[in-house]
């Protein structure tokens, strides 16, 4: 099981953030954003129990991403019930009102430390965009790398391919892997620059930051107003014994 939402960060929420802390964290956010174009922010993923196969925590291995034959019914029965009785044109138009709705694709990119970069992107972008982040970002551009989804594993090849059409609108996680023979130590790591591992948790900080607007008391509500009010517009009644 995997979190993302580290405790470290619950608790740091429940602590008085230092307002120089605050404005050198937003600082940094808005530095990074002008220099790669876009907003970014990196956290910390904590596996919920280690592995205790021994195998290498750098990847898993091909056949835990296998698809399984209920795996494939489910899907099956779940395309069969969407596309029961619809038209091409009918398909078309829910596709095209689904996409207008859709204004971004926030792409999650894990790597085999841990460490997950987020980045928001316009579903209509090409993934070659996301691959020309992560040649921005990565601690060793110059080493040959792929990513990929998962399961069943698949490599992500066509990078002409833009979000929407990917089905990573609007959000997807992706996953890191260096394309290198086994035993090299290059896919050890560290996988991110040190000027963008410096921005992890700082994104956390400026949103628990931002001040709450305290609930406001509805116009004449007052408690002097509400003493006021009276069972004035009640009708006037003259009791029995007075009609005479």
């Amino acid at each position: 099981m995997i979190q993302d939402s580290p405790s470290s960060w619950k608790r740091r929420r429940l602590t008085t953030i230092d307002p120089m802390e605050l404005e050198s964290a937003q600082a940094k956010l808005a530095a990074a954003k002008q220099e790669f174009g876009r907003d970014i922010r990196v956290f910390e993923t904590l596996l919920a129990s280690p592995k205790t196969n021994g195998i290498s925590s750098n990847e898993e291995p091909d056949d835990f991403y296998d698809f399984t034959a209920e795996d494939y019914y489910r899907v099956l029965a779940t395309k069969k019930a969407d596309n029961f009785l619809k038209t091409r044109k009918i398909r078309e138009a829910e596709d095209a009102a689904r996409r207008s709705r859709i204004t971004k694709a926030v792409i999650r990119v894990r790597f085999p430390d841990n460490n997950t970069l987020e980045a928001t992107f316009h579903p209509s972008e090409t993934m070659q965009s996301l691959v020309d982040l992560l040649k921005k970002v990565v601690a060793r551009p110059e080493l040959p790398f792929y990513i990929y989804t998962t399961p069943p594993k698949k490599q992500v090849k066509d990078m002409s391919l833009d979000f929407y059409s990917a089905g990573f609108a609007p959000g997807a996680i992706v996953y890191f892997s260096y394309d290198l023979p086994n035993g090299d130590n290059g896919a050890a790591g560290p996988f991110l620059r040190e000027e963008v591992m410096a921005l992890k948790g700082l994104e956390v900080m400026a949103e628990q930051a931002e001040p709450v607007q305290p609930a406001s008391e509805p116009v004449g509500s007052s408690p002097s107003a509400v003493q006021e009010k009276r069972p004035a517009d009640k009708k006037k009644v003259k009791p029995k014994w007075l009609k005479m």
